[in-house]
C-alpha cells in the first residue's frame, strides 16, 4: 500500500490517542473508588494506618479509598491480589514490611515477587516494638523471662501475628541474642495475638508499639521493654530492653504504601504528595499518639529499603536455622 499523506494523518492521529488516552486517564485520577488492599485482619496497626491514610486521600482527591482485609497465610492471600491487578492506581496495597522483605526467605516460593511485582508510593510509619506479657503475669522484667527460658527450654510461648512477621523476627533476634529458646505462635494477625495473650493462652508477644499501646493504657497488658536504642516518643515511660540488660535486640515495623508494578509516575506522585501533605498536619500527631513515627519524608527511597532487608532478614532467618517452608 503506497504510503499516502492520508494515511501519515491517520497515523498521526492514532499516535495522538495513544499518548492522549492514558495521560486524561492520569490527570483526572482518581475517577472512581481506589481499593486499598490490607492482607491482615481488621484491628491490628497495618488496618490502622491503611483507614486513616486512605479516609485523608478521600478528602483530599475527592473519591472513596476503601480498605478491603484479606487476611491469611503471612500475606500470601491479599498481595499476589495487587501483583496481578492493572497498574491504573485502583488498586493499591498498604503492607508491613514483613511481607516485602523476610516473606522472601521463610517461603521456599511466594506467589508474587516484592522486588518486581510493585512499586513504592510511599513508606507510611516506623512502629517502634514492644515485649508485652498480661498484666500480673509472673515475668515482668527481661531477666524474670531470661530466668525463666533458661529453665525451661522451648517452653515459654511468644505470639506473632504470623511467621516472618516483624513480631517473628523480634523474637528470633532476642533468642539470639540472649541465647535462649522459646516456642514461636504465630497467628493470622497482630490482634488476635495480642487477645490470646490477654486471655493466658501464650506467654508473651514481640508486638507493634500501636497495636500493643491501647491495653498497656488499659492496664492489661505489661511492657516489658521496647527494642529500640531509645525510649519511643509517645510512651517515654516504657523503658528499652537494654535498660533491662538484653542487648543487640533492636527492631521496627515499617508500614508502606505501594502499587502494582508500572503504574504510571503521575499517579504515583498525586498518591506521595497527597500523603506528605496529609502527614505534616494534624495526622502526624495523631499518629505520635497511638505510638508511631511518620516516615513519607524519609531522604532513603522505599525500594532501596525494601532490598536492604531483604539481604538482612535472611541473614537473620539462615542464622536461626529456620528451614524455608
Amino acid at each position: 500500500m503506497p504510503f499516502t499523506r492520508s494515511t501519515f494523518l491517520a497515523l498521526c492521529a492514532a499516535s495522538c490517542l495513544t499518548w492522549t488516552v492514558p495521560s486524561l486517564a492520569q490527570d483526572t485520577y482518581p475517577s472512581h473508588p481506589v481499593k486499598v488492599i490490607v492482607a491482615l485482619p481488621a484491628g491490628g496497626s497495618v488496618d490502622m494506618v491503611a483507614r486513616l491514610v486512605s479516609q485523608q486521600l478521600a478528602a483530599d482527591l475527592g473519591q472513596p479509598f476503601v480498605v478491603d482485609n484479606r487476611a491469611g497465610a503471612s500475606g500470601q492471600i491479599g498481595v499476589p491480589v495487587v501483583a496481578r491487578a492493572a497498574p491504573d492506581g485502583y488498586i493499591l496495597m498498604a503492607s508491613p514490611a514483613s511481607f516485602l522483605t523476610t516473606n522472601k526467605s521463610i517461603f521456599k516460593t511466594l506467589p508474587y515477587n516484592p522486588e518486581t511485582d510493585f512499586v513504592p508510593v510511599v513508606k507510611l510509619v516506623n512502629q517502634a516494638m514492644v515485649l508485652v506479657v498480661r498484666d500480673k503475669s509472673k515475668y515482668g522484667t527481661p531477666a524474670e523471662i531470661l530466668a525463666a527460658a533458661k529453665a525451661n527450654p522451648g517452653k515459654l510461648t511468644y505470639a506473632s501475628s504470623g511467621d516472618g512477621s516483624p513480631q517473628h523476627l523480634a523474637g528470633l533476634m532476642f533468642e539470639s541474642q540472649a541465647g535462649v529458646r522459646m516456642l514461636h505462635i504465630p497467628y493470622k494477625g497482630g490482634a488476635p495475638a495480642i487477645t490470646d495473650l490477654m486471655g493466658g493462652v501464650v506467654d508473651m508477644a514481640f508486638a507493634p508499639l500501636p497495636e500493643a499501646l491501647p491495653h498497656i493504657r488499659a492496664g492489661k497488658l505489661h511492657p516489658v521493654g521496647v527494642l529500640s536504642d531509645k525510649r519511643a516518643i509517645s510512651a517515654p515511660e516504657i523503658p528499652t530492653l537494654r535498660e533491662g540488660g538484653v542487648n543487640n535486640v533492636i527492631l521496627s515495623a515499617w508500614i508502606g504504601l505501594l502499587a502494582p508494578a508500572k503504574t504510571p509516575q503521575p499517579i504515583l506522585d498525586r498518591l506521595s504528595k497527597s500523603v506528605k501533605t496529609m502527614f505534616r498536619g494534624e495526622a502526624r500527631a495523631r499518629l505520635i499518639e497511638v505510638g508511631m513515627e511518620p516516615a513519607a519524608d524519609e531522604a532513603k527511597p522505599l525500594a532501596q529499603v525494601i532490598s536492604e532487608e531483604i539481604r538482612l532478614h535472611a541473614e537473620l532467618v539462615k542464622a536461626a536455622g529456620l528451614v524455608p517452608q
